[in-house]
């Protein structure tokens, strides 16, 4: 397995770090700056090789270009936001490998959140930036309902022992979300508490397995294009 750890920066971004330690490599996952990602990297002895890039928000790309500067790292990101991408240098979609030392990550378009979404799914490890949160899933900005349904079944269809490294913690905020759509959902009242005592203690609730999303997750357990489209307007206009 990759030793993967996470960052927290701005309000609620992850910024991930994921280490090879046969080969030295290691990979920046959605760098919204650089200097907490640096820092973290030089504290740990760690040669940051290369930046990977799920979308192009600047959140997701903020730090590339000091990243670059400090350490000549490669930036693979998105074919269709290659443009909108500071220092791409491969540009990627659909079946393309990534890889992180001998660990070999399968790109996974997910259009929705942007246009040109994407994950990388390595074995037990799925960095899915702004598509799957625990417990939610990403706004729309540039997508439909049917993509977004898409792109969870996509993400569903990998082992469900595989953890999930979103880039932001809004746990709470979901989980509260959830409970009004499912409030008789025994496992989700139980995974709301457990993040409730999490976040009172400031621990992360991140990664998590996509077993517990096909348990807890609204927009996962949704049993269509519609339904999904329906939850994911509630939860746009959701103040909890």
């Amino acid at each position: 397995m990759l030793d993967i750890i996470g960052i927290p920066v701005l309000t609620d971004n992850y910024v991930w770090l994921a280490h090879d330690a046969d080969s030295g490599e290691t990979a920046v996952i959605d760098p919204a700056v650089a200097g907490p990602v640096l820092e973290a990297a030089t504290s740990r002895n760690w040669k940051i090789t290369q930046i990977l890039n799920t979308h192009w928000h600047p959140d997701h790309v903020g730090g590339n270009a000091d990243i670059v500067a400090a350490t000549g790292a490669k930036v693979t990101g998105p074919k269709g936001e290659a443009a909108k991408i500071p220092h791409i240098s491969r540009a990627v979609g659909e079946g393309d490998e990534v890889r992180i030392g001998t660990h070999v990550a399968r790109v996974i378009d997910c259009p929705a959140h942007t246009a040109g979404h994407i994950a990388f799914a390595f074995e037990g490890a799925l960095f899915a930036g702004d598509t799957l949160f625990a417990m939610g899933c990403g706004r729309l900005f540039e997508g439909t309902a049917e993509q977004m349904h898409a792109a969870l079944a996509k993400f569903m269809a990998l082992p469900a022992r595989t953890l999930v490294y979103c880039a932001h913690e809004y746990t709470q905020s979901n989980a509260r979300f959830a409970l009004t759509v499912e409030p008789d959902n025994e496992a989700l009242v139980k995974r709301a508490e457990a993040v409730d005592r999490l976040r009172s203690r400031g621990e992360p609730t991140v990664p998590f397995s996509l077993a517990m999303e096909a348990a807890t997750n609204p927009f996962v357990r949704a049993g269509s294009v519609e339904e999904l489209a329906r939850r994911r307007a509630a939860k746009d206009s959701f103040r909890g």
